[in-house]
């Protein structure tokens, strides 16, 4: 799909304004949000494939020249440019799947200062919301543990893209399956859903309603046991129907309740069930759950199989936007690339200058301890030391007292590789499979106080000695000059 014209007005005013003044200047651009969501310990990037597709796919239609022409806001020659524009610039990133925190770079592009500039908005769409689904949703299915999470938001999710793209990124966050039938067959993802209260409404009764489901669906029978009376209807009537599909032994069957109080009526109908001779009978429950519902019932000790969860997840309830900015880092001069800085009078909005990665350690177990944000020119140096075990020096990026030295480590990697270099892709595009199970061991590196649900651990986030020297330098040089 073509979608070049999806970015903010500036980015293509602003382009032309470069066009014209240094159409052959260079740049260096990178991403990266400034606060945790949720409240929460990590977030899992998401939404890079999906971009690369998109920058690949770059082009100004005639029909887009013509819309563009008709506001009057363009010159000829810039239109003329356009024409014959594709994105050629390089993208580097951290992988998808990667649980990451606030201030890092996530994504850098480097190119002319037209294309950089050009793909800002795109970029930030792409990431910014498939992130903070999938941090939604990891955080649902670790609560979650081997008990599967079903995504049923496609009713609720911010428009039809919005409810493609989040079946994706709730997939790589755990999502075990989408209600979704396009994004399954989109994106491969396994496909579940069981009936509405309009199913048992059609019919003379519940039980007759039962009846012909199961005789469609003997094989994965889930019935739906709320639309007029959990405990004295529905369940009686899923106890008939069950108690004759068993004798075909069928791989599932199941109860589903949509309503009330899920830890009573779960418990109520777990006995009911026991009762009867159908301990095999599975109970799945939905109604506006979340992380927080899901850890009171699980501590209630509520006897639920499965989650299908919707709203709350597919519009990242509570937190629906990931706070990424994408920000000029540095600019290609005479002698290389020169850094370029943002200055504010928030410390914490004050950008980290300069052609950045980050590389993070862990234990002697694999478990994270920290992230080091370094200048790629210091790479070298910075691998040496760290194959040696020698100590390693973390400056908080904000404020220039807090230091501290890292003595003991197991190992440590470089998280940001080149996926697109010259706009094509590089790398071996991994299986949406594969993307999540990476999350999942990403997640399983974390230290158990990152992952509480409240009051967090905050991880450690720092900068190299080179970073911080050049960063306090260029504060002080700009301060100085302004005073």
């Amino acid at each position: 799909m073509n979608i070049s014209l999806l970015t903010d007005f500036y980015e293509l005013t602003m382009m032309q304004g470069y066009f014209f003044y240094c159409p052959d200047e260079e740049g260096v651009f990178e991403m990266f949000f400034r606060r945790q969501p949720f409240e929460g310990g990590y977030a899992i990037f998401a939404g890079l494939w999906p971009l690369l597709d998109a920058l690949g796919g770059l082009k100004f239609t005639a029909d887009d020249i013509a819309y563009l022409e008709s506001l009057n806001a363009f010159k000829n020659e810039f239109l003329e440019y356009l024409k014959d524009f594709s994105f050629r610039g390089d993208v580097y990133s951290v992988p998808e799947g990667t649980a990451v925190f606030p201030n890092e770079p996530l994504v850098r592009v480097h190119g002319s200062l037209m294309e950089a500039q050009l793909v800002e908005s795109m970029l930030l769409n792409f990431i910014n919301f498939q992130s903070i689904i999938a941090t939604k949703t990891a955080r649902i299915a670790a609560v979650a543990g081997d008990r599967p999470v079903m995504e049923f938001g496609l009713r609720r999710a911010q428009g039809v893209d919005g409810a493609l793209s989040a079946a994706r990124a709730a997939f790589i966050g755990g999502a075990g399956s989408t209600s979704n039938t396009m994004a399954g067959k989109l994106y491969g993802i396994p496909v579940s859903g069981t009936m509405a209260h309009s199913w048992v409404m059609n019919f003379s009764s519940e039980l007759e309603a039962f009846e012909k489901y199961t005789e469609i669906y003997p094989d994965r029978c889930v019935l739906l046991v709320d639309t007029f009376d959990t405990l004295k209807s529905g369940i009686p009537n899923a106890i008939v129907v069950f108690s004759e599909l068993r004798k075909k032994n069928p791989p599932l069957m199941a109860v589903r309740i949509d309503s009330g109080d899920l830890e009573y009526l779960s418990k109520k109908a777990r006995k009911m069930l026991d009762g009867a001779g159908l301990p095999d009978v599975k109970i799945f429950v939905s109604s506006d759950l979340d992380e927080w519902i899901m850890r009171q019932l699980i501590q209630s000790g509520a006897p639920i199989d499965a989650w299908g969860v919707g709203t709350r997840m597919i519009t990242g309830w509570n937190d629906p936007a990931l706070t990424g900015v994408y920000k000029i880092v540095a600019k290609k001069g005479d002698g290389g690339f020169e850094p370029r800085i943002k200055i504010s009078n928030q410390a914490e909005k004050i950008t980290n200058p300069g052609v950045k990665n980050v590389m993070r350690f862990y234990d002697g177990k694999g478990v994270m301890l920290a992230d080091l944000i370094h200048l790629e020119e210091e790479a070298e140096d910075l691998r040496k030391l760290v194959d040696r075990r020698k100590p390693i020096r973390f400056n908080h990026p904000a404020t220039d007292y807090a230091k501290f030295t890292l003595f003991e480590y197991g190992s440590a990697n470089t998280l940001i590789e080149p996926v697109m270099m010259q706009g094509e892709i590089m790398k071996e595009r991994p299986t949406l499979q594969e993307i999540r199970e990476y999350r999942q061991r990403q997640v399983d590196l974390l230290d158990a106080t990152f992952k509480r649900l409240l009051n967090p651990h905050i991880y450690k986030i720092s900068l190299s000695d080179a970073l911080k020297g050049m960063k306090s330098g260029m504060i002080r040089s700009i301060r100085d000059t302004n005073a």
